[in-house]
């Protein structure tokens, strides 16, 4: 056993810690947990846990199901919420067949695919995203429509407002458990939030960002209140998204800058943008996997609907923040689309892709956007070449379905069963009479 492995058991028995849970996150990004004693911790780390992956969505064929949960000792955190003593661990892990070899099905492994591909070409990917979300005071019953704790608006400091005492303790937990927050406030509709976590590389922010969605959950509950990283779940008001910025870096140097250059961006970093726009239609389905994220995605605002970037352009798709002097490693570019209801392994795998393959084949960056975007018609923005997101999950699911970058990012089993699912999901959706059509239609037809 390494180092790391002794770590963990040595801290297992110092603070008392009777149950480990194994996390690992399934094909659409739910969280599934299974807990073990600490006595059965060793033989995890040599031989791992056995489970029945037909039973998780997307995992396995009833054939094949035989599947082995390794626990990433790297990943070993105290959870912080439980008040009980003894206490509780979490670990994630890498899914394995019973050969050993890691799973085909496993989302954590198609990040770690798509990282050591950039690491053939010598580069390192860092990721830092805005997490936005909502508090409501309950959860509706039946569908209903929430209500928000609070009618705040954006960096508003609500009196003793539940969203700000939320986001101090939320933000203690999160740090508790080695997860570093760089801002923290009210955005732009009533009851929602947005924390900001720190750079890491994008392995350790996929991972954080599952134990984020859990640890704002567990918090909401302790508080009386309930969180959702829905989308869109006020027609009224901007629906949540998960800007995320992202650098290269090659060593100890940023790949994405260049002094004296427009923007300081260097010949790489408009590759990468160039690359995250020619792709940008067939991974949509990735970064907006459900229905509900096109309805934020139509809804404008800072919401992008359209293929282009631009300089400090909140309305773009690609967004280069303003540059800071004498900060050369600070430069970076921000994606815009994706929604914090993503499975981030598989996010910020095909957003890689998109990017790298640009800068492998060399893909000259179109001209910039400077206007707001929604605000041209769309005879203006034909002229300017620029194209719309895909408008519909079923639009996405078209474009991605003859995407070969997507399919051979997310590998054949991910890419074959995540198109059949969301299939499904639209025509379930199609099938729905809303009480948008009964409002509109029922009395006058």
């Amino acid at each position: 056993m390494g180092k790391q492995e002794d770590f963990v058991l040595r801290t297992l028995e110092e603070r008392d810690i009777r149950f480990v849970r194994l996390w690992f996150t399934d094909v659409l990004g739910f969280l599934k947990s299974v807990a073990v004693a600490p006595a059965e911790l060793e033989g995890a780390f040599s031989e791992g846990i056995g489970f029945d992956g037909s039973a998780i969505e997307g995992f396995a064929r009833v054939s094949e199901s035989d599947m082995i949960a390794k626990p990433d000792p790297s990943t070993f955190q105290v959870l912080p919420w439980r008040g009980e003593n003894p206490g509780t661990a979490r670990m994630f892990c890498d899914i394995l067949m019973p050969d050993g070899s890691p799973s085909y099905a496993d989302p954590r492994f198609v990040l770690k695919r798509a990282l050591s591909r950039a690491a053939d070409l010598g580069l390192s990917f860092y990721t830092h995203p805005e997490i936005e979300f909502f508090l409501f005071e309950k959860e509706p019953a039946g569908g209903g429509v929430p209500v928000p704790i609070d009618a705040g608006g954006y960096f508003d400091h609500t009196p003793h407002g539940v969203g700000h005492d939320f986001r101090r303790q939320a933000i203690t937990m999160l740090e508790s458990m080695g997860i570093s927050v760089e801002f923290s406030h009210h955005e732009g509709a009533p009851g929602q939030q947005e924390i900001d976590l720190r750079y890491a590389d994008a392995l350790t922010t996929a991972d954080n960002i599952m134990t984020f969605r859990l640890v704002m959950k567990e918090v909401a509950l302790e508080q009386g209140v309930f969180a959702s990283f829905m989308p869109k779940p006020l027609a009224a008001w901007p629906g949540s998204g998960m800007h995320t910025h992202l650098s290269l870096f090659e060593g100890d140097r940023n790949a994405f800058h260049e002094a004296g250059a427009e923007y300081h961006l260097s010949k790489t970093g408009r590759a990468f943008i160039a690359g995250l726009l020619h792709h940008a239609a067939e991974i949509t389905a990735v970064t907006n996997q459900w229905v509900n994220s096109y309805k934020r995605l139509a809804g404008g605002g800072e919401a992008p609907a359209y293929i282009c970037w631009g300089h400090n352009n909140r309305s773009a798709l690609v967004r280069v923040p303003m540059y800071k002097p004498l900060k050369g490693q600070s430069t970076r570019i921000e994606i815009r689309s994706p929604d914090t209801a993503c499975n981030p392994y598989l996010a910020y795998a095909v957003v890689l892709a998109a990017g790298l393959r640009g800068v492998e084949q060399g893909y000259e960056l179109p001209e910039g956007a400077e206007d707001d975007v929604w605000s041209l018609t769309d005879a203006e923005r034909r002229a300017m070449g620029i194209e719309p997101l895909p408008g519909s999950l079923a639009d996405a699911i078209a474009v991605m379905e003859s995407s070969e970058l997507v399919a051979e990012t997310l590998g054949e089993h991910v890419f074959d069963f995540f198109l059949r699912n969301k299939r499904s999901e639209w025509e379930e959706y199609r099938r729905q009479v809303t009480p948008f059509e009964l409002g509109r239609y029922l009395p006058v037809l």
